[in-house]
C-alpha cells in the first residue's frame, strides 16, 4: 500500500479567512479560542503576535488586528472538501481527525499507473486542491498513520517526506519528535523531563514500564505508524446532496460583495461534484439578510436565486461567470450576513472527451455556454429560440420560446417535424400583394418564372384563420429565388388580388 497525507496547518484561520478575498494577504488576522490566541497570520506575526496571548495584550500589540472565532463546523467543512476533491484521485480516502492537526489520507497504489506515477500524481493533486485556497503539506509512506506523521513534521518541505518501502518509514520516524503522536502530546511534560524527545527514544524503552505510565494508547499508535499493527480506515463517501454555508466576515451590501464568499462555495460543490464523477446541472445560493430592527417584518429573511445550466458542467470559472451575471442583476432588499450553497442536480454520465481539433460538438458547447452567459445576464425569458409547431400554414409553423431546456420545460409545446427544404427560411411579417398580368405575377415590374409547384395548404378553418393556398417556387429577373402563393378561394374585400410573395430564399 501507499498513501499520501495531506496535513492542513493552517486551515482553522484559512476557512475563517476565506470570505476576505485578497485582502486576507494584507489584513492582520487571529483566531480566537475563548479570550486566547489560537492561530494568526503572516502579517500578524510580524507585528509580534503569536498563539497563546490574550486578546488584550494582541490588540496592545497590533491595534488594527481583526478577530474571528473558531468554529468547528466551519473547519469541518472546509476539510470535508479537500476530502472531496481528493476522491476525484482514489476511492480509498480517509479523514484523519483524531489528533489536533488534520489530515486527509488517500491510499494511491492502484492510481499510480493511472495518473504517470507518484510524482505527476501529486501535482495533479496539488492542482485540483488549489481552488479551495488551502496551505497544504503532502508526505507519502506504506501506512496511513506515518504518512500523516511525515506530513504534520516535515511535509512540503523535503524529500524526505516521501517514503516508499517499510524499513525507510520506520529509520524516518526514528527521528521524529514524540509529540507527533496524540497521546505524546498529551504527556509531553512528562515524557520531556524522562529525556524523551523522538519516537526512537520511546521505541527503545521497555514497553510494560510505558503502558503502565502513560497506556496502551501510546504504543498502539506508534505501531500503527510502523506498521507493526494493522490500521484499517472508513472510506469516506461523499453525501448525496450538497449544502455548505458561510458566514461573511462583514455584511454585504452588494452583489460584488457577495462573490468571495459564493466563489469559496462553488469551489467547494465542484469538488463534491468531481467526487462522485458528475456534472452539475443547477444549483441555488439562499443569502440570509439582516433585519434592521426586532420589529422589522418587511425584510425578508432569505434571497434564493437559482441557476440552472443549459449543460452539465464542472468548469468552476464558467459558474463563477453564471453567478457574477446573476447576481449583477439581483437588487438586495438587505444586507447579507450570511450565504447557502445548496445542490442535488446532478448528471452522471460520461464527461466530454477532450478534442484535439475543434468539431461540431465543440461549437454546440461553446453556443450553450453563450447562451447560458445571456441568459444569465438578461433574463431567463429574454433569450429566445424559434421552435416547430403542427401547423402547416407557414407563419403558424414556428414559435418563440426560452432558449434554455430548463425554461423550455415550463412551457407547453407540441413536437411536429421538420419543414420540407423546399421551403424558404426568411418569410415576410405579412404576404405582400403582387400585381399580375395574363395571370402571371408580376414582381418589381417584371413577370416572375415559376419552377416548382404548387404545394396546396388549406388548413385555419378552425381558428379563423382559413388559407387555402397553392405555393410556388418563382424566379424573379435578376436569378433571385422567391416563394409565392396563388389564393384559391379570392377574398370578398379584395377580389382581384390573387398572388402573394410569402418568402425569400437565401
Amino acid at each position: 500500500m501507499l498513501w499520501i497525507a495531506l496535513h492542513l496547518p493552517t486551515l482553522s484561520l484559512e476557512s475563517f479567512a476565506a470570505t476576505l478575498g485578497s485582502l486576507r494577504h494584507a489584513l492582520p488576522l487571529a483566531l480566537l479560542q475563548g479570550q486566547r490566541i489560537a492561530a494568526v497570520n503572516r502579517v500578524a506575526l510580524q507585528l509580534g503576535v503569536k498563539p497563546g496571548f490574550k486578546r488584550a495584550t494582541a490588540l496592545a500589540l497590533a491595534p488594527q488586528l481583526r478577530f474571528g472565532q473558531a468554529d468547528a463546523a466551519r473547519e469541518a467543512q472546509a476539510l470535508r472538501a479537500m476530502a472531496h476533491a481528493a476522491l476525484a484521485f482514489t476511492p480509498m480516502v480517509a479523514l484523519d481527525t483524531e489528533a489536533a492537526l488534520p489530515c486527509v489520507l488517500l491510499e494511491v497504489r492502484g492510481s499510480l499507473r493511472y495518473f504517470g506515477g507518484l510524482p505527476s500524481l501529486q501535482q495533479q493533486l496539488r492542482a485540483a486542491l488549489a481552488p479551495l485556497g488551502h496551505n497544504c503539506r503532502l508526505a507519502s509512506a506504506p501506512t496511513a498513520l506515518g504518512a500523516a506523521l511525515l506530513a504534520r513534521w516535515r511535509g512540503g518541505f523535503e524529500l524526505g517526506a516521501h517514503v516508499d518501502e517499510l524499513s525507510a518509514l520506520r529509520q524516518r520516524l526514528d527521528d521524529a519528535p514524540v509529540w507527533l503522536l496524540g497521546p505524546g502530546r498529551e504527556h509531553r511534560d512528562a515524557l520531556q523531563g524522562m529525556g524523551l524527545h523522538t519516537l526512537g527514544d520511546l521505541r527503545r524503552l521497555p514497553r510494560s514500564g510505558l503502558a503502565r505510565r502513560f497506556g496502551e494508547a501510546l504504543l498502539n499508535e506508534l505501531d500503527r505508524a510502523r506498521g507493526d499493527m494493522p490500521d484499517p480506515r472508513e472510506a469516506l463517501r461523499p453525501e448525496p446532496r450538497f449544502e455548505a454555508r458561510v458566514e461573511l466576515f462583514e455584511r454585504a451590501d452588494s452583489s460584488e460583495q457577495l462573490l468571495h464568499g459564493a466563489m469559496l462555495l462553488l469551489a467547494q460543490l465542484v469538488a463534491w461534484a468531481q467526487a462522485q464523477h458528475a456534472r452539475i446541472s443547477g444549483f441555488t445560493l439562499a443569502m440570509r439578510h439582516e433585519r434592521r430592527h426586532r420589529g422589522d417584518t418587511d425584510t425578508p429573511e432569505h434571497t434564493e436565486l437559482p441557476l440552472a445550466l443549459a449543460e452539465a458542467c464542472n468548469d468552476v470559472q464558467h459558474l463563477q461567470l453564471l453567478l457574477r451575471e446573476r447576481l449583477a442583476r439581483l437588487a438586495l432588499p438587505a444586507p447579507t450576513l450570511a450565504l447557502r450553497l445548496r445542490c442535488d442536480q446532478l448528471q452522471r454520465s460520461a464527461a466530454p472527451n477532450g478534442e484535439l481539433f475543434p468539431t461540431a460538438a465543440s461549437a454546440q458547447q461553446g453556443l450553450l455556454r453563450l447562451i447560458e452567459r445571456l441568459q444569465a445576464r438578461l433574463g431567463p425569458d429574454q433569450v429566445q429560440q424559434p421552435v416547430l409547431c403542427a401547423d402547416h400554414r407557414p407563419e403558424h409553423g414556428t414559435a418563440w420560446q426560452p432558449a434554455l431546456p430548463q425554461a423550455r420545460a415550463r412551457l407547453p409545446s407540441t413536437p411536429a417535424q421538420a419543414p420540407p427544404l423546399t421551403r424558404p427560411v426568411w418569410l415576410l411579417p405579412q404576404p405582400l400583394a403582387l400585381p399580375e398580368q395574363q395571370s402571371r405575377p408580376l414582381f418589381e415590374g417584371r413577370p416572375l418564372q415559376l419552377l416548382a409547384g404548387p404545394e396546396r395548404i388549406e388548413a385555419g378553418w378552425w381558428d379563423g384563420a382559413h388559407a387555402a393556398r397553392d405555393y410556388f417556387i418563382a424566379q424573379a429577373h435578376d436569378g433571385a429565388l422567391v416563394w409565392v402563393y396563388r389564393q384559391r378561394l379570392p377574398r370578398v374585400e379584395q377580389p382581384g388580388e390573387g398572388w402573394y410573395l410569402h418568402g425569400r430564399f437565401g
